[in-house]
């Protein structure tokens, strides 16, 4: 932090500010094949509705937006093992991991607005085949790190970084769909943030890859100050590199966002939810963004609907430089008399 006097400082804040653009490309994942609940196909345009890209353009994003992908219904897609529509998730992210790739060779940082998270499959994959060395912020009540084998309901949108991570390709079986899949991150290169659902097998996977995570104790205990300040330590331990954030709305508490799939208790404050975003955003480093898991037929009244929408799109904003009240990078101090 620094001190600028008067109003020539005051104008050099503004230059600065000006420099500090963000182009944005945004591409809707209308897919719901990844879990059981119906509704969460409808996210991405109730997003855009609450007024998303224009809310960008007004804190002076550059915004393109690329509209929905259209996913074909697969028939007979029959479970392989228990895992449940493998060729619809399969298909759908292979269409999503180059609808990213082109977005990122345009030269934007890539929004996905879900959909459910079995998506960052494909972003992720996407991602990756356009910038190398990527790392993960993973901010989700739940780990999704479940194996075709281990996953208790088979359900896919709690496996997508079991298919991502080197160290468990050899867990991963066969199955149609998935052929393309080539696992792109290790087990370093990610970190959770908000944990407090995970399955017995998950937590053992966690454990024995050694994967940095924040669960909502350690939260609580550290402050997500803290958590923050670790959670880049970890991630640029070596070299600055591209950022993907990959954020499920139940990482924030019910009370906050209740209209999702999946809901858990004692999540994230809506303050704390906002604070990793702006951290991630100062970074420079920011490279593409999923959010994920908005579902309005989960949400009891327009109310629980609203919130969970505008909850998503506040973090959005503070992945792209919105600043709340009182939080800023440079200290105006007009001259002393």
């Amino acid at each position: 932090m620094f001190i600028m006097r008067g109003w020539r400082g005051i104008q050099l804040a503004l230059q600065i500010h000006k420099r500090n653009h963000h182009s944005v490309g945004i591409i809707g994942a209308p897919f719901s094949k990844g879990q059981p609940r119906d509704g969460v196909e409808k996210g991405p345009d109730l997003i855009r509705s609450d007024g998303l890209v224009e809310k960008l353009k007004g804190q002076g994003c550059s915004v393109r937006d690329y509209g929905n992908l259209d996913f074909e219904s697969v028939p007979n897609d029959e479970p392989v093992g228990k895992v449940k529509r493998p060729r619809a998730v399969g298909r759908a992210n292979e269409k999503l991991a180059g609808a990213v790739h082109a977005i990122k060779k345009d030269g934007h940082t890539c929004v996905l607005l879900g959909g459910d998270h079995s998506l960052a499959i494909g972003s992720i994959l996407g991602h990756a085949a356009a910038q190398k060395d990527l790392c993960v912020v993973w901010v989700d009540a739940h780990a999704d790190i479940n194996t075709p084998l281990t996953s208790p309901t088979g359900n896919i949108h709690g496996q997508p970084v079991s298919y991502l991570l080197r160290e468990l390709q050899s867990k991963i079986p066969v199955m149609p769909g998935f052929a393309w899949i080539k696992p792109c991150i290790s087990a370093q290169d990610i970190v959770y943030i908000g944990l407090r659902d995970v399955d017995p097998e998950e937590h053992y996977i966690l454990k024995y890859l050694g994967i940095k995570t924040f669960s909502m104790t350690e939260v609580d205990h550290l402050g997500i100050a803290k958590v923050m300040e670790e959670t880049c330590d970890h991630i640029f331990s070596k070299v600055k590199r591209p950022i993907h954030l990959s954020y499920d709305i139940d990482a924030l508490d019910p009370s906050v966002s209740p209209a999702t799939g999946t809901p858990v208790v004692g999540g994230l404050t809506y303050r704390e939810g906002i604070y990793i975003a702006e951290k991630i955003c100062q970074t420079g480093l920011l490279s593409a963004v999923d959010m994920v898991e908005v579902n309005p037929k989960r949400g009891r009244t327009e109310d629980e609907i609203s919130s969970t929408v505008k909850a998503a799109i506040d973090v959005l904003l503070a992945c792209f430089g919105r600043v709340r009240e009182g939080n800023h990078s440079l200290d105006y101090r007009m001259p002393q008399p």
